[in-house]
């Protein structure tokens, strides 16, 4: 169960990320853009960490206090999983 946890939080990171690339580069050339609704979705459904992560990246939804404190506090949120998930199950930590 660990490892589909893991594997969840790092596709949806990854996809997040990819996404708030998306949508600055559809930003800046004016063109239909990604909903707020689907960021947020991503954040919240485990790709928090990636979120985060591309909107510091690439300087998108920066200006909005509810992305900037949302999204670090999903990051913090699922480090804080990742962690106590492998520490949890790792004998050698234990």
């Amino acid at each position: 169960m660990t490892e589909i946890i893991l594997i969840v939080v790092l596709v949806m990171s990854i996809v997040s990320f990819i996404v708030m690339g998306y949508d600055k580069s559809q930003a800046k050339k004016h063109k239909q853009r990604v909903s707020e609704r689907t960021l947020w979705t991503l954040a919240i459904f485990g790709g928090g960490i990636g979120a985060y992560i591309g909107m510091q990246l690439f300087r998108h939804k920066t200006k909005h206090t509810n992305f900037r404190v949302g999204f670090f506090m999903l990051l913090i949120l699922y480090v804080f999983l990742l962690f106590w998930l492998v520490t949890a199950n790792n004998p050698i930590i234990t």
